[in-house]
């Protein structure tokens, strides 16, 4: 499939934000606005702009929110997120691998008979949930544990990557990776791929067999149908409405794939805010809220020709459940598989429903299925991921071989 051409414009600086300047939660606006429509019914009077917004947010003082009314309660509790003074305390790996903006990441970790771990990400938010801290780190983690692993970083899409459609990174930079690892290791690898990036490793698993050892599917939607929030039509419409902004600059924005995330749950930002406004802010929980809502708010966009394969051919005509779904030119069939398979599926998942993900391990022939008791976000990042997750996916990869 040919990548459509695009009105490419340069990223802005990649750059961490300013100290008392989190870029969150975004959009601010937007979640400010639906907190003043729960409580009654109309923004009028608000600040009409994000900066506004922000003004009227760093000119609170450090709050207590407890007793507060709902609405001051989020503002203080979105202050409270901004003023923390946690950062991130960790150094990522050195890049041994560079493809425009993507780069390969070595954890280390022993080489044995096992094969090596291939993380693959989502292409719509930071590697850094997989390696978040030095306390919730699941890239680091496995290596302790026996495997050699490595994390594959999109990074944010630069003019080249935003011409590129999803058969193109598929065939191009994710299986030019895998070759990488390989040669490494000088044995095939175990793909481990988290929400979209799970249906990117099992279209490479099918299309690239020779050097795949297995495949993880962690949160990965596969039935974009089942159990949707979003009827069809919506983002039929949505795409159309987006068709514009694509257009022009070559990317669905970081704010805009937000909103559509957050309109699944419209309240429930405002609602998590208010709680962290009101608790202890000098405990481990609150480093972990503060450490998670940093990732979501560094999002990254995605390139218009993704964004319209994505859109289009998954939540629209839910491609990969019917079958459908073609990467150059071959149906992804997962029941085709025959490889060792993980498949982790979250029971409190809110991005992707359990029966979306559940469609696509009971397709793989001899799939091992878990349930964790955790979130989308929890499962790999959160307080009980290494019970949950890390530990037994881990038990899993050292009994898949490398030859």
């Amino acid at each position: 499939m040919r990548a459509r051409p695009e009105m490419a414009f340069p990223a802005p600086p990649n750059l961490p934000p300013a100290p008392g300047r989190r870029p969150g939660p975004r959009p601010l606006t937007l979640h400010l606005a639906m907190a003043g429509l729960k409580l009654n019914g109309s923004p009028c009077g608000w600040p009409s702009s994000s900066a506004n917004w922000q003004n009227l947010i760093e000119s609170l003082s450090p709050p207590n929110a407890a007793g507060l009314p709902p609405d001051a309660a989020l503002v203080h509790g979105i202050a409270a997120y901004r003023r923390h003074p946690w950062m991130r305390d960790i150094e990522s790996p050195e890049p041994i691998w560079t493809e425009g903006e993507t780069v390969l990441r070595d954890f280390g970790g022993p080489t044995t008979k096992a094969a090596a771990i291939l993380l693959v990400p989502s292409l719509v938010n930071r590697a850094t949930i997989l390696d978040l801290s030095a306390e919730r780190s699941m890239a680091r983690h496995l290596a302790m544990a026996g495997l050699r692993v490595f994390l594959l970083d999109w990074g944010w899409p630069d003019m080249q990557t935003r011409l590129l459609d999803l058969d193109a990174l598929i065939t191009g930079r994710l299986a030019r990776a895998i070759a990488d690892v390989a040669g490494r290791t000088g044995g095939r690898v175990t793909l481990a791929g988290y929400c979209m990036g799970g249906l990117l490793t099992t279209a490479a698993a099918q299309l690239l067999p020779d050097p795949i050892a297995g495949l993880a599917l962690l949160a990965t939607p596969w039935d974009f149908h089942a159990g949707a929030a979003t009827a069809p039509q919506d983002v039929a419409r949505a795409l159309d409405a987006f068709e514009p902004l694509l257009a022009l600059t070559g990317t669905l924005p970081i704010d805009l794939l937000q909103s559509l995330f957050s309109l699944a749950e419209p309240h429930a930002v405002g609602d998590k805010y208010r709680a962290f406004g009101a608790a202890d802010q000098d405990t481990a929980r609150a480093r972990q809220f503060v450490s998670i809502e940093d990732w979501l708010n560094d999002g990254v966009p995605l390139a218009a020709p993704v964004a319209r394969q994505c859109l289009k051919n998954w939540y629209l005509e839910n491609a990969p459940a019917r079958g459908t779904w073609t990467v150059a030119g071959i149906a992804i069939a997962p029941e085709t598989l025959r490889l060792p398979c993980f498949a982790a599926i979250p029971g409190r998942d809110r991005i992707v429903p359990p029966e979306s993900a559940m469609a696509l391990a009971r397709s793989i022939p001899g799939a091992f299925i878990i349930h964790p008791k955790a979130g989308h976000i929890g499962m790999v990042a959160g307080g009980s991921a290494h019970r949950a997750l890390w530990a037994p996916f881990a038990e899993w990869a050292l009994d898949v071989p490398a030859r």
